[in-house]
C-alpha cells in the first residue's frame, strides 16, 4: 500500500480517518505519516512500547474466560452505565481510549461507529471508556457520530483495577507537552497516566470471550475480529426456546 505524501499531520489524521479502507490500513497509514512529520515523538512511542512488552504486562490483564470486572461509571451526559445494565441487553464490546485528543482513538472509534449497526445487529453494544472529562466525552462522541455510551474513567480507575493504566513516562510527558496534549486539563489530574488502548467482548453472562491488547496504542482490534468474538459470544450462551 503507498503511503501518500502529507504536509501536516492533521492533513493525514483526516485522510485516514475517512479511508475507505479497514481499521488496520488506516492506522498504519496515519502511522507512517506520523513517522514522516514527527518523527521524535514516533520514536520515543517505539522506545516505550519495547518496555512494556519487556513487563509482559498483558498477562496481567483479564483473560478470555474470565469474569469481566464491573463498572458504574458516568456517560457523557452525566448518567451512570454499569456493565451489569448493559448485559441484560446482550453481549457488549468494552473499548478503552487514551482521549478525545488522540488521532489514533479517533480514527478508531470512527470505524466503530460506522460498525454500530452491524453489531447491533448481532444483539450486541459498544461502550467506549477513556479518562477524559465529559465535556471531552461528548466531543469525541459528536465528532465520530457514535451513538454508544463514551464514559469517563476518572483518575483511571477502573483501568488501574485491570491493569491497563500506565504512566506515560517523562520523555513522552515532555513531547506532548510540547505538542499541546494537556492532559491535566482533560483529564482534572496531574497524574499523566493513560489506559492501553483494549477492547473486551463479554457475554451476557459476564465472561469475557474475546479480548485485544497491544503495548503499542497505534494497534487495535480489528473490526472483523470483534464482530468474531461477538458472534461467538452469542454462540456460547443457550438461546431461550420462547
Amino acid at each position: 500500500m503507498t503511503t501518500p505524501v502529507f504536509h501536516t499531520l492533521e492533513e493525514a489524521f483526516f485522510y485516514c480517518r475517512d479511508m475507505d479502507a479497514s481499521l488496520g490500513d488506516r492506522l498504519e497509514t496515519f502511522s507512517a505519516a506520523a513517522r514522516v512529520l514527527r518523527p521524535a515523538m514516533q520514536e520515543a512511542v517505539d522506545r516505550l512500547v519495547v518496555r512494556l512488552m519487556a513487563s509482559d504486562l498483558g498477562n496481567a490483564v483479564p483473560q478470555i474466560g474470565d469474569p469481566m470486572p464491573p463498572f458504574i461509571l458516568p456517560d457523557e451526559e452525566g448518567d451512570l452505565v454499569s456493565l451489569a445494565g448493559l448485559l441484560r441487553v446482550g453481549p457488549v464490546a468494552v473499548t478503552f481510549h487514551r482521549g478525545h485528543w488522540c488521532p489514533y482513538c479517533r480514527i478508531n472509534t470512527k470505524a466503530l461507529a460506522e460498525a454500530q449497526n452491524r453489531i447491533a445487529a448481532e444483539g450486541a453494544q459498544i461502550v467506549a471508556i477513556m479518562p477524559d472529562r465529559q465535556q471531552f466525552a461528548a466531543a469525541l462522541k459528536r465528532e465520530s457520530n457514535m451513538h454508544y455510551p463514551v464514559l469517563t474513567d476518572m483518575d483511571n480507575g477502573y483501568a488501574l483495577s485491570l491493569n491497563l493504566a500506565i504512566w506515560v513516562g517523562a520523555e513522552l510527558q515532555e513531547l506532548m507537552s510540547a505538542s499541546g496534549r494537556d492532559l491535566t486539563r482533560y483529564q482534572g489530574n496531574d497524574a499523566w497516566v493513560l489506559p492501553l488502548p483494549a477492547s473486551f467482548v463479554v457475554d451476557a453472562d459476564g465472561y469475557i470471550r474475546g479480548r485485544f491488547i497491544d503495548p503499542d496504542y497505534r494497534k487495535r482490534m480489528a473490526i472483523d475480529d470483534l464482530l468474531k468474538a461477538i458472534r461467538s459470544a452469542r454462540v456460547l450462551r443457550p438461546i431461550p426456546p420462547w
